[in-house]
C-alpha cells in the first residue's frame, strides 16, 4: 500500500493509494472504466468525493497564485490537474501490477476509490526478492512521473497553465513516492521492510509481524501529529493527517490478520470440513413448495435433480426473485442455475481458496465434486467457524 503525503496549503489533499494484495471482493459499488494490459480498471463510487475535494482545492490554489487568470481557467485547470493526478495513481498501481504479472502472480483488478487506488492480486509473492521488486515498483514509478513533470516545468515555458499544473504534479508525485517509502506496513516501504526481514529471517509470518508493528508505530505517530496540529491552529491539516494515520493503523492490523488467517487455514481442505449431507429437490417442484422446504429444513441451497442426476443449483435468494403471486405456478427449474455454470470445489482444494472464491462470487454455499459426482456441500459459515475455532485453540495453546 502506498499513501500520498499530508496536504498543506500548497499541496491540496491527496488520498492514500493502496497497492496491497487485497481480499477478493473487497471494493464493490464501482463500475469498470477500461482494461489495461488485460487488467480491468474500476472506478469506485466513493472516488467522486476525493476528486471533488482535490479539484476544489486546486481551483482555490490557482485562484490565489494566479489572480490574473479567468475563473474558467482556474477551475478548468483544477479539473485537468485532478484527472492527471489520478492518472498518476493509476500509473503507480499499474507498476505494481505489471511486476506482479512478471512473476506469474495474477492481477484481478485495479480500483480507484476514495483513498486513491488498490491493486488486487490473487496471492502473496513467493520470495523476498519478488516482494521487494513488486513493492519498490510503485515509488519508482511515482519518482519517474515526478521527473517527467519536473522536466516540463523547467524546460517548457510556452504556457503558464501547463507549467502551473506540472509544478503541482511533480511535487505531489515526489511526495507520494517519499511518503510511500516510510518503512511501515502496509505502505510500499513497509513491504520493502517485510521483504528484507523475510530475506534475513526466512520466515514470512515473522517478517509480516515486524512490518505490521512498524506500520502501527508510524500510524500512531501520524495520529499524534494530526491531533497536535488540530489543537494548534491547523485544524484541517490535523484532521486529515490523523484520519490517514487511523486508516494506516486499521490497514496494518488487517494486513497481519490476513496472514494469520492464511496460516490458520493452511492444510485444511474442502473435503475436511464439507458436509456429506447434500440437500436435493426435484426440478419439477414449484417455487412455493421449495420455499416451504427451506422453511422446514433451514437449508438455503439445494442441488436440483432430474432423473436422478444433478441438473442445477437453487437458492432461497433465486426463488425469492420470483413475484410472490407466481410461486405456485413457477417451477424451480426456471430459477435454478444450470449445474455446468455452478461454482464447485474439489475435496482437495484448500479451504482458504474456496473461501476466497466464495467472497469473489458472493456465494454462501458450494457443492464439492469428485469424479463427476457431488460428494458434499461446503458453506462459507462452516469455513469461518473452523477458522474461529482454530484461532481460539491457537491462542489457548500459546
Amino acid at each position: 500500500m502506498a499513501t500520498t503525503p499530508t496536504p498543506d496549503q500548497d499541496h491540496p489533499g491527496a488520498p492514500p493509494s493502496a497497492s496491497t494484495p487485497a481480499r477478493p471482493g473487497q471494493l464493490t459499488g464501482g463500475f469498470q472504466l477500461f482494461r489495461i494490459f488485460g487488467i480491468p480498471v474500476y472506478l469506485h463510487s466513493s472516488w467522486i468525493i476525493i476528486f471533488l475535494l482535490i479539484t476544489v482545492s486546486l481551483g482555490q490554489q490557482f485562484t490565489s497564485l494566479h489572480p490574473a487568470w479567468s475563473t474558467q481557467q482556474h477551475w478548468a485547470l483544477g479539473i485537468i490537474t485532478s484527472i492527471l493526478f489520478f492518472g498518476s495513481l493509476l500509473f503507480h498501481e499499474l507498476s505494481h501490477s505489471v511486476v506482479a504479472r512478471r512473476y506469474k502472480i495474477p492481477v484481478q483488478s485495479i480500483t480507484l476509490y476514495v483513498f486513491g487506488g488498490l491493486s488486487s492480486i490473487s496471492r502473496d509473492p513467493s520470495s523476498a526478492l519478488q516482494e521487494f521488486n513488486i513493492a519498490i515498483a510503485g515509488p519508482v514509478s511515482s519518482l519517474f512521473l515526478g521527473g517527467c513533470f519536473w522536466l516540463v516545468t523547467h524546460y517548457f515555458h510556452g504556457n503558464e497553465l501547463v507549467v502551473a499544473s506540472c509544478t503541482w504534479l511533480w511535487e505531489i508525485n515526489v511526495m507520494l513516492a517519499v511518503f510511500n517509502l516510510i518503512p511501515g506496513f502496509p505502505l510500499d516501504g513497509g513491504r520493502v521492510l517485510r521483504s528484507i526481514a523475510w530475506g534475513v529471517t526466512g520466515d514470512f509470518t515473522r517478517a509480516t509481524k515486524i512490518a505490521s508493528y512498524a506500520g502501527r508505530f508510524f500510524a500512531y505517530v501520524m495520529i499524534f501529529i494530526g491531533v497536535w496540529w488540530a489543537f494548534h491552529g491547523s485544524l484541517v491539516n490535523g484532521i486529515w493527517t490523523a484520519f490517514i494515520g487511523w486508516f494506516l493503523l486499521s490497514a496494518a492490523r488487517e494486513s497481519y490478520a490476513q496472514v494469520a488467517v492464511r496460516n490458520t487455514l493452511t492444510g485444511v481442505r474442502a473435503g475436511d470440513i464439507m458436509t456429506q449431507d447434500v440437500p436435493t429437490v426435484e426440478r419439477n417442484i414449484s417455487v412455493d413448495d421449495y420455499v416451504h422446504e427451506v422453511l422446514r429444513t433451514g437449508r438455503r441451497c439445494h442441488v436440483v435433480t432430474g432423473a436422478g442426476r444433478p441438473v442445477g443449483l437453487v437458492t432461497l435468494a433465486s426463488a425469492r426473485a420470483v413475484p410472490r403471486e407466481e410461486w405456485a405456478n413457477t417451477s424451480i427449474q426456471a430459477v435454478m442455475m444450470p449445474f455446468d455454470r455452478a461454482h464447485c470445489a474439489t475435496p482437495d482444494e484448500p479451504a482458504l481458496g474456496v473461501l476466497q472464491r466464495m467472497q469473489t462470487e458472493d456465494i454462501n454455499q458450494m457443492p464439492v465434486v469428485a469424479d463427476g459426482a457431488i460428494v458434499g456441500m461446503i458453506a462459507r459459515d462452516t469455513i469461518l467457524h473452523v477458522l474461529q475455532t482454530r484461532l481460539q485453540l491457537g491462542h489457548l495453546a500459546s
